[in-house]
């Protein structure tokens, strides 16, 4: 999904990059295990 870095209320850093998401349960499932959801 894509979300508008201008216009997202909820993100989370991490190592050093910034992620933007359109609903805090999908910042919460991020938060719980980024390397699950970071397209390598």
């Amino acid at each position: 999904m894509e979300v508008d870095e201008r216009t997202a209320k909820w993100t989370s850093e991490h190592k050093g990059k910034r992620y933007y998401f359109c609903s805090p349960g999908c910042k919460k499932k991020f938060d719980a295990a980024p390397e699950k959801y970071i397209k390598k």
